[in-house]
């Protein structure tokens, strides 16, 4: 197995942009962003803020890092999911389409700001 790295993506958000969102007030722009399970995970969190904010951040470098691929066409952030694995690392999960793609991913965040880098990586088997 030979794999190339494709594409590298990064991105930071300010957590106060997410700050004082609700899920019922907020839920035309909130359904666009995120999967039920993200926000089910963000609102059960003390400061739901942070956790909105980082998955946004997380979404839109997996998008930089994706327009590295050729004919990349614009992918919906709702369809760019970030999950926990079973040992509590971030994960992405894309539509079936992106199967031949590892997707590696660090999220964080500290004081005012939510940090996320990708790589993205071809599978060649």
């Amino acid at each position: 197995m030979n794999n190339t790295i494709i594409g590298t993506g990064t991105d930071i958000e300010s957590i106060a942009r997410f700050r004082g969102m609700k899920r019922n007030r907020d839920k035309s722009f909130l359904k666009r962003i995120y999967a039920k399970a993200e926000l089910d995970y963000c609102f059960s969190k003390k400061d739901p803020a942070q956790h909105l904010a980082v998955r946004f951040a997380a979404k839109e470098a997996v998008i930089k890092a994706l327009h590295h691929l050729p004919n990349f066409k614009a992918l919906p952030l709702s369809k760019i999911e970030i999950e926990r694995s079973e040992n509590g690392a971030p994960r992405v999960t894309l539509p079936k389409t992106f199967k031949s793609l590892k997707i590696y991913l660090s999220m964080s965040h500290c004081g005012e700001y939510a940090l996320a880098f990708v790589v993205v990586e071809k599978i060649i088997e």
